[in-house]
């Protein structure tokens, strides 16, 4: 794969990315992978204790706060789309779609080394979302604070091990909240979103969950190859954490969309 895909390395062989060590990174991860539960139980803490603080308190606005927010987790995720999903291109232009869930190289590739571990390190500081719905006083879906908490245990517990189908992961999600961020940015602006676009999001986001589904699976069938390397705790959990996030996009898909009459404007925040 390195020789094939000498001109495209070389892109990026003076930036940043290339320069960045993901040796040190992953030491520094196999070492301190278990924060994710310090950092999970804190956000529990801060989540639940924060709506009960702000049970009798009027609730906050926070719109320029919220705008700024969702506008740098927007330009964050289409950065890394972009990156992450043009190395991933490459892999399956050259090498093909098995090797795009197998190869370990995207966690040190030259474009995507970078990527790799600012997306597993953004999903501490994204546990933030869920600030503004508890001092906005908005309705806290189980959905919401269940999604945040297990990605972030399952991304720091796996990146450690490079596990195989990293970078379909990766890059599903980068490019989602691509989506949903912007989304949520013109939303916080006060503009009107048509309603299509929302389903669109959750759409790509039930999609996301089947795919991750699809790579867990043919990641456990190749597992037994040398060049397809995993565990099985870790795709259990995987196919786990991706399962019931499927049915639960699904059921808010149906609760959303289809049970419920379609509002006449788009609320705005």
């Amino acid at each position: 794969m390195e020789a094939n895909g000498t001109n495209f390395l070389q892109l990026s062989e003076y930036s940043f990315e290339r320069r960045f060590d993901e040796r040190g990174a992953i030491a520094w991860m196999q070492a301190n992978w278990r924060q994710s539960f310090l950092f999970s139980a804190l956000y529990a803490a801060l989540v639940f204790g924060g709506r009960h603080y702000m049970k009798l308190r009027p609730k906050m606005n926070l719109r320029r706060p919220l705008v700024l927010w969702s506008v740098s987790l927007a330009l964050f995720s289409i950065i890394g789309a972009l990156r992450t999903g043009s190395y991933m291109l490459h892999i399956l232009s050259s090498s093909g779609f098995r090797q795009s869930i197998c190869d370990q190289s995207f966690y040190y590739g030259p474009v995507s080394k970078f990527w790799a571990y600012a997306f597993v390190l953004s999903k501490a500081p994204e546990l933030g979302d869920t600030a503004f719905v508890v001092l906005r006083k908005q309705k806290l879906l189980f959905l919401h604070w269940y999604h945040h908490i297990t990605v972030l245990l399952y991304s720091w517990y796996s990146y450690k091990d490079m596990v195989a189908g990293g970078g379909w992961f990766m890059t599903m999600n980068f490019s989602v909240h691509a989506l949903m961020y912007s989304y949520y940015s013109v939303r916080a602006a006060g503009m009107r979103v048509p309603r299509p676009f929302a389903v669109l999001i959750t759409s790509a986001q039930i999609g996301q969950m089947v795919m991750g589904l699809t790579v867990s699976v043919l990641v456990y069938q190749w597992m037994n190859h040398a060049d397809c390397p995993s565990r099985i705790d870790n795709i259990f959990w995987a196919t786990l954490m991706y399962l019931s996030y499927l049915l639960l996009f699904c059921n808010f898909f149906y609760q959303t969309y289809i049970r419920s009459s379609p509002p006449k404007q788009i609320k705005k925040e």
